[in-house]
């Protein structure tokens, strides 16, 4: 169980890192105002669009990779030892 807890950790803070990085890049256009939640600015390059993709990936992926390791993994050892008559 701690080797899912901690997979399921790190999938959570990686990708969780990686889109506060991008998300200050392109999700903050000033201090002062909304940080990290803001529209993502409409005249962007092709990078810049794909880096975009690349936050909005990084967020599903720290919230589904963490609840797979920590719930889905578990649920189906457990099934699956009931089934098998341990």
């Amino acid at each position: 169980m701690a080797d899912e807890f901690a997979k399921g950790l790190g999938l959570l803070t990686g990708a969780g890192l990686i889109w506060m990085v991008l998300a200050g890049w392109y999700r903050t256009p000033s201090f002062s105002g909304k940080q990290l939640i803001a529209p993502v600015p409409s005249n962007l390059t092709m990078y810049d669009q794909l880096a975009v993709q690349l936050m909005y990936t990084m967020f599903w992926l720290a919230l589904f990779g963490a609840l797979f390791f920590w719930v889905v993994v578990p649920v189906g050892r457990e099934l699956y030892a009931r089934a098998a008559g341990e």
